[in-house]
């Protein structure tokens, strides 16, 4: 992994991706890939090269390939999961159209392709315990469907093409440097800066409701060793469970309090939001992530808590 077109480079995993490449990667080249609207700006634009890439505009994407002799591409567009429900049209054409298009490039011109999924690809009907690596799939929001078909197309290219297809089931991603855009966890990034700033924060899912989550420097190391990884190890590829910890939101806002004392809350949840969350695993079983390229998350709930509360306060006071 030398040459590495981040596309969605301006998105919550993707600012941070492409900065973490930039620095850790002797003598790479980092496309930091945006649509128009969502430019770079800052340290991600002046760091690196910086070109329009469109997952629905599959020449343009061939083009920047061949310009910067592309050999990994990060695929990181997607609408997340309660904006999906809203747009499931738009959503299917970027999540789907669009990684079709990343993967035709990738077979004509030899290119490794990591496309993430996520715990929205389980539904009802999955153990919700220790969820298994390999084990009933049937979500029904639009969401958790395309991330079913980017598994099982990234399969394909893999054993039909030899596409170097890799990718991970992302968990709930908590970040204090980019603001979520529309997704069924956002609410424990959100209530960070409530907290921060003094105000009460409205939650949208309900008290009990468990799901996976983790921070996002954990996130962004396993993107990276993954595509790092021996592939001779790898047996599952399209998508390993990864898993960090998992909370429902009274845990959240105790473990807070210990640092926050003054956090108040109040609950309006949102039936879509809460809906999705119902669906989704509480924990999920990555044991096979840990065997086949060494995955091991490092931040437990309080660390991240220190970690969130003490960056916020230097970003907003």
């Amino acid at each position: 992994m030398t040459n590495v077109l981040v596309i969605g480079s301006t998105g919550q995993i993707g600012s941070e991706l492409t900065m973490k490449l930039r620095r850790e990667i002797p003598g790479s080249t980092v496309v930091a890939g945006y649509i128009p609207g969502a430019e770079p700006k800052g340290e991600l634009l002046e760091s690196g090269p910086a070109e329009i890439a469109d997952v629905r505009d599959a020449k343009a994407l061939a083009d920047i390939v061949s310009k910067y002799k592309i050999d990994t591409i990060y695929n990181l567009a997607a609408l997340l999961s309660a904006v999906a429900e809203r747009k499931p049209l738009l959503a299917w054409d970027i999540q789907m159209n669009g990684l079709l298009n990343i993967l035709e490039v990738a077979r004509e011109k030899g290119v490794a392709v990591f496309t993430p999924s996520s715990i929205g690809s389980f539904g009802p009907e999955t153990p919700h315990q220790g969820t298994p690596q390999d084990t009933i799939q049937r979500p029904r929001s639009m969401y958790g469907v395309t991330k079913v078909a980017t598994e099982l197309l990234s399969d394909y290219y893999f054993h039909k093409y030899g596409v170097d297809t890799r990718s991970v089931r992302f968990p709930g991603l908590i970040s204090y440097t980019t603001l979520p855009g529309g997704g069924t966890t956002d609410y424990a990034v959100e209530v960070y800066y409530s907290a921060v700033k003094g105000e009460e924060f409205v939650c949208p899912i309900a008290p009990g409701t468990f799901m996976d989550m983790m921070y996002m420097p954990d996130a962004l190391k396993a993107a990276v060793d993954l595509m790092q990884a021996d592939p001779s190890r790898l047996k599952h590829r399209n998508s390993f469970n990864i898993a960090s910890m998992s909370f429902e939101p009274e845990q959240l806002f105790a473990k807070i309090r210990e640092y926050v004392p003054g956090l108040r809350v109040r609950y309006e949840v949102d039936p879509v939001r809460q809906a999705i969350a119902t669906s989704w695993p509480d924990s999920m079983d990555d044991s096979c992530a840990r065997e086949e390229w060494g995955w091991k998350p490092s931040y437990t709930l309080d660390q991240m808590t220190q970690d969130m509360l003490l960056h916020l306060r230097e970003k907003l006071l």
